[in-house]
C-alpha cells in the first residue's frame, strides 16, 4: 500500500476506533502470551523504554515505508535525547500528537521523574525503537532475529523490566 493510503487508513482508524477494532478482529495471534512474573521491586529495578512508534535519532536512517510489509529493524536511542533530535518515520499511524509530546511514544521524560520520584530504580540508558507495522516475511525477522537481539542487549545489561509503549 502506498504511503498516502496508509496515513489516510490511520487518520480513519484513530477517528474510528469502531472500524479499527473490527478490522483488527480478522487478525491473528499466538495463543501463547509469554510472561515472567515479578522478582523485584520496580523502585529497585532497571528499567528499559521499548517504543513501537518508530522513532529514531535525526541521525539515524529512517525505517523503511517503501515496504509494503514494514520494516523489522530497530533503533538504539539515548533516553536522555533532546525531544528536538528524534523523528517518527511510521506511515502506519496519526503521529500528530506524538510529534507534540514525545512522551506519548517514548515517555523518557516521564520515567526520569519517575527514578527521581524513587518509584522506579534506574533508567537504562538506551531505549528502543521499531516499527509497530511488521507483516509477511518480516514477522520471522523479528521474531528470530530483531526481537531477540535487543533481548539479548537488554539481558546483558541487567536490564531487569522492559516497558513496551506501543504506537
Amino acid at each position: 500500500m502506498g504511503g498516502w493510503k496508509d496515513r489516510m487508513l490511520a487518520k480513519v482508524f484513530t477517528r474510528f476506533p469502531g472500524l479499527a477494532a473490527r478490522w483488527a478482529r480478522g487478525l491473528t495471534a499466538d495463543t501463547e502470551i509469554p510472561w515472567t512474573p515479578v522478582t523485584k521491586p520496580l523502585a529497585e529495578a532497571t528499567l528499559a523504554l521499548v517504543t513501537t512508534g518508530g522513532l529514531h535519532l535525526h541521525t539515524q536512517p529512517p525505517f523503511d515505508m517503501a515496504d509494503p510489509d514494514g520494516d523489522p529493524s530497530f533503533r538504539e536511542i539515548p533516553v536522555d535525547t533532546d525531544p528536538a533530535g528524534l523523528t517518527i518515520t511510521h506511515d502506519y499511524y496519526d503521529h500528530t500528537d506524538a510529534e507534540r509530546d514525545l512522551n506519548l511514544v517514548f515517555p523518557a521524560e516521564r520515567l526520569r521523574e519517575a527514578v527521581a520520584a524513587g518509584v522506579v530504580g534506574r533508567l537504562h540508558g538506551l531505549g528502543y525503537s521499531f516499527m509497530g507495522h511488521i507483516d509477511g516475511p518480516h514477522v520471522e525477522t523479528l521474531r528470530r532475529e530483531s526481537a531477540p537481539e535487543v533481548a539479548r542487549r537488554l539481558a546483558g545489561a541487567g536490564v531487569d523490566y522492559a516497558l513496551l509503549v506501543p504506537a
